[in-house]
């Protein structure tokens, strides 16, 4: 299997727990045999590198320096994401498997994507719009809840940590509770759970033996 993972942040550029994450699980799946990529932002340290542990990391940076807010520094920086992923489509002969999206940030690369090259992909869930900015009707926060739906509606599988969450999502976006996976990472089988559900995404039958 080959994945790519996008996230905001990544190591060495830490905002929050995501950060950290990513990181387990990027070395986690290369663990068990996947070829994980990842694809993160940094605002100087960007290009290509691949660290002891075997994650391929590419960082870019956004092609337009000054922004208005959060969605037009997340839309600008699409972009850059967009492409790197399609470099990587290319470069590996078109056998990239899935995306998995960290988050509502690059939910508008993933589905373009998705719809143009035909990669599937999964929405990683850690955190909502209504829970940061409660009851908020602010055109910032109805953006971001807009990009969030984008990324349940449109990913093959939606992954959060906890029973709590999967009933959010389900009462704030409608999303069917049989497309979301809770994938615990305190669990001790979850890159196992992570596995399944990129399997679901697929359409294999799951298999931890494989």
């Amino acid at each position: 299997m080959r994945v790519i993972i996008f996230t905001w942040e990544f190591p060495p550029r830490i905002v929050g727990q995501l950060s950290h994450y990513v990181n387990k699980l990027a070395i986690d799946l290369v663990k068990k045999s996947v070829d994980t990529y990842v694809v993160t932002y940094h605002d100087s340290w960007v290009g290509y590198h691949q660290g002891a542990d075997g994650v391929k990391a590419y960082r870019v940076s956004n092609p337009v320096k000054s922004q208005i807010n959060i969605i037009t520094w997340a839309l600008n920086l699409n972009q850059e994401v967009e492409r790197v992923a399609a470099d990587i489509f290319y470069f590996v002969k078109r056998e990239v498997d899935l995306i998995d999206v960290c988050d509502w940030h690059f939910t508008s690369a993933a589905v373009s994507l998705k719809r143009g090259l035909g990669i599937p992909f999964v929405f990683s869930i850690d955190s909502l719009e209504d829970h940061r900015s409660h009851g908020s009707s602010a055109p910032l926060s109805l953006s971001i809840k807009g990009l969030e739906l984008l990324g349940v509606d449109e990913a093959e599988r939606v992954l959060v940590k906890s029973e709590w969450m999967k009933q959010e999502v389900k009462r704030i976006y409608k999303t069917p509770l049989e497309k979301i996976d809770i994938v615990s990472p305190y669990s001790q089988a979850w890159i196992d759970e992570i596995l399944i559900a990129y399997r679901k995404a697929l359409g294999i039958f799951p298999n931890l033996a494989s």
